[in-house]
């Protein structure tokens, strides 16, 4: 039934490829359930991430839902991609840096950076940049993956981010997010009219319908509160909103204003079709408002205690010139 065997772990003269012919006992199974138990020395994550990230095929076809139902003579073939590096590279990456001492550093992340290695994006993260600007004393710092991280931004969040070069850094703010003794306030464009300020509740876990998105749920999720204040409305249609997180959930911010109907400008995961507001916007800045490529949210501010000086710091990243154009558009300060 299959043309190759491989193991996880991939010796250097190891098949790379597996081919199957789906037979009339297979029909019917779930794509990344039957490849598992064919192969039988890959684990069925394993399986079910090699097809979301693109390495199956049917009847030639890319093929990226591991649950979709086979048919009796499908042709699959599953690739595997190269072994990667056990740890991250070093790579010479700008960085934007705040303030640096010899504990910490506190830098402004871009929209677009990868926070740390992952699946599909194994290389060009922040954690490569880090390696490359602190040396190889840097790696032991948290973990071999994650290097110096304590917190992390979204891959198309920008704004400030603090992280640990020593030990004792890495312990003292690992803690001080823990205990929610960090200042961080966020900026968002969020669709609608919101109060002058406010608080949003409500747990949140796996969207059952969605795995890759997080929902508010019933049962099951983790609690969570944002609260938030209005600083400017454009047009009737278009909040600039502070957050402050007194939890740090995932996706906290873009779930929780979502939930109660304000999703944030340009939201790719929970922005899912045109707002109603949006019709309240003059048709040339609607058409930027609604072309806006990623989710119009900014980590303005942090503050937090030096873990060695015990001096409170605190830092403010500027807006980023696609979310300040996307602003000047909608006050009209800027022609389209």
């Amino acid at each position: 039934m299959s043309d190759s065997l491989i193991s996880d772990s991939l010796p250097a003269d190891a098949p790379a490829l597996f081919s199957f012919t789906i037979t009339h006992e297979q029909t019917g199974q779930r794509a990344d359930r039957m490849l598992a138990d064919a192969i039988g020395t890959l684990s069925r994550s394993r399986v079910k991430a090699l097809i979301e990230t693109g390495h199956l095929t049917c009847n030639g076809t890319p093929r990226r839902d591991p649950a979709f139902a086979l048919r009796e003579g499908m042709r699959l073939e599953l690739r595997l991609p190269p072994p990667e590096p056990a740890r991250p590279q070093a790579e010479s990456i700008p960085l934007d840096i705040l303030f640096e001492d010899r504990d910490l550093i506190v830098l402004d992340k871009p929209a677009g950076l990868v926070v740390h290695p992952a699946p599909g994006n194994e290389t060009g993260t922040l954690v490569n940049a880090l390696l490359g600007h602190c040396g190889p004393d840097f790696e032991g710092i948290g973990g071999e993956k994650r290097p110096g991280i304590v917190h992390r931004l979204d891959k198309d969040t920008s704004g400030v981010m603090v992280v640990a070069k020593t030990p004792l850094a890495h312990e003292a703010l690992s803690e001080a997010f823990a205990n929610r003794t960090m200042e961080r306030a966020y900026l968002a464009l969020a669709w609608g009219l919101l109060p002058p300020s406010g608080e949003f509740e409500g747990a949140i876990g796996r969207d059952r319908k969605d795995r890759k998105r997080m929902a508010v749920v019933s049962q099951g999720g983790k609690h969570a509160l944002t609260r938030f204040t209005t600083k400017e409305t454009f047009h009737a249609g278009v909040s600039l909103v502070e957050c402050r997180l007194a939890t740090g959930r995932t996706h906290q911010i873009r779930v929780h204003l979502s939930h109660n109907g304000h999703p944030l400008l340009g939201d790719p995961v929970y922005l899912r079709r045109v707002p109603a507001a949006a019709r309240k916007l003059p048709v040339d800045v609607r058409h930027q408002a609604l072309d806006f490529p990623r989710q119009a949210l900014h980590a303005a501010t942090l503050g937090f205690i030096h873990p060695r000086t015990e001096e409170f710091l605190r830092f403010e990243a500027p807006l980023p010139e696609d979310f300040q154009t996307l602003m000047n558009a909608l006050s009209g300060e800027q022609s389209i």
